[in-house]
This record gives C-alpha cells, sequence and structure tokens, in this order.
C-alpha cells in the first residue's frame, strides 16, 4: 500500500515552481535575446549551470546557504523568522534555481526565432516595450512557452538528488514521490517502489506525449 500524500506534494512543488519560473523566465529570456550588454554571456553561463551540475552540488551549496548555522541562514531565522533547510519553501527555491533553463532557454530560442522586422513594426505603431511583448511577442512564441511550461513541470516531478540535499524525508512537508520511492527501496520495499516509479512514468510519459501533440497542432496551424 502506498501513500499518496507524495505525489500530492510533487505536484504541488512542480505547480509552484513553473508558475515563479514563467514569471522570472520570461523577461529573462527577453533581456537575453534582444538586449547587449557585457555580462551576457555570464548570465547565459549561469542560467544553464543546473544542466552540468550535479543535482547534489547545488543542493549541498543551498543547504550550506540556509542553514541556521551559517551565517545566511541564522540571519533570515534570527531577524525574520524563516527557515528554508528542510522546508516546502526551501524546496520550492531549490527547484527554481535547478529548473531555470528548462524555461529560459525554450522561451529564448522562440524570442531568437522571431523576424526583428515584427518588434520594429509593433514601435513604429507606438507601441511600448511591454505592449510589444505581450501583444506581438509572447502570442507569436506560443509553442516555446507551453514546451518551457511542460519541460520545467515534468523535470520538477523527476528532480531527487536537491530536493534530498536541501528538504530531506520528512513526511507531509518535503517527501516527494522521488524521495518515497527512494525510502521504498531502502527498506526493501520493492512492491511499494515500483508502485510510486510506475506512477511517476505513467505522468512524465503523459506530460510529454501532451506537448508534442500540441506543438504539433501549432506547427500545422502556421503552415496554414
Amino acid at each position: 500500500m502506498i501513500e499518496f500524500e507524495p505525489f500530492w506534494l510533487t505536484l504541488k512543488l512542480a505547480f509552484v515552481t513553473t508558475l515563479i519560473l514563467l514569471v522570472i523566465s520570461i523577461p529573462l529570456a527577453w533581456w537575453l535575446a534582444y538586449k547587449k550588454n557585457n555580462f551576457k554571456t555570464v548570465i547565459e553561463a549561469v542560467v544553464s549551470m543546473p544542466l552540468v551540475l550535479p543535482p547534489s552540488v547545488i543542493g549541498f551549496y543551498l543547504l550550506l546557504a540556509f542553514s541556521p548555522s551559517h551565517a545566511f541562514g541564522k540571519l533570515l531565522q534570527d531577524y525574520f523568522d524563516i527557515r528554508f533547510a528542510f522546508s516546502f519553501p526551501g524546496l520550492v527555491i531549490a527547484s527554481v534555481i535547478y529548473s531555470l533553463p528548462f524555461m529560459v532557454h525554450p522561451v529564448h530560442s522562440g524570442f531568437n526565432s522571431l523576424s526583428p522586422n515584427l518588434r520594429e513594426a509593433s514601435y513604429s505603431l507606438g507601441k511600448t516595450k511591454w505592449q510589444t511583448l505581450f501583444n506581438v511577442l509572447l502570442p507569436n512564441i506560443k509553442s516555446s512557452l507551453l514546451s518551457g511550461i511542460v519541460l520545467t513541470f515534468a523535470h520538477t516531478i523527476g528532480e531527487f538528488g536537491v530536493v534530498l540535499m536541501i528538504g530531506g524525508n520528512i513526511p507531509g512537508q518535503t517527501k516527494v514521490a522521488s524521495i518515497a520511492i527512494y525510502d521504498e527501496v531502502e527498506t526493501m520495499n520493492y512492491d511499494a517502489a515500483n508502485t510510486y516509479a510506475l506512477i511517476l512514468f505513467i505522468t512524465s510519459f503523459i506530460i510529454l506525449l501532451t506537448l508534442y501533440l500540441v506543438n504539433r497542432r501549432f506547427d500545422k496551424i502556421k503552415l496554414l
């Protein structure tokens, strides 16, 4: 018999992380696509770091930063009564950092694929940068936005290392589905581990299948 609370926590974490990253990534991707700055290459490297770093590295440094035994964590706890280590908000912060490239890269590619004439035509009609972004650019990169949303959501569902490092294994607070699988394997309860894993496998497949089907539909609409 398995518990369903880890699945609820996993979906909650994936939803909150995706929502935060959507808000952060659109202006960041826009800046990377259209602005010239000496630090742009550095920012691009920082955004892509989670793709090559082991999750345990990110989780370890976040754990050090948020631990009350270190300066920043002690400051948060003593002056703001906030503790991120081994808490759900800590999981959210870790997931946002770890999944950042999965949202920024598709949106960035979407902006880069648009013709510069599109923005220039909008500006020539008196539209502001924000009006151009929301009324002209974003509607033309729907498939890229959808890819970023779906990839971020699916990636967060499967997170393990960074989640274990910063959140531990606290039932009802930080024990997500991937941690539940690890827990069951540790106690040699392979039937329960298989059930958790199979549900995650099917969920991830359905999410990715939906992405490909919807993107194919967007492509057909573009060709009409």
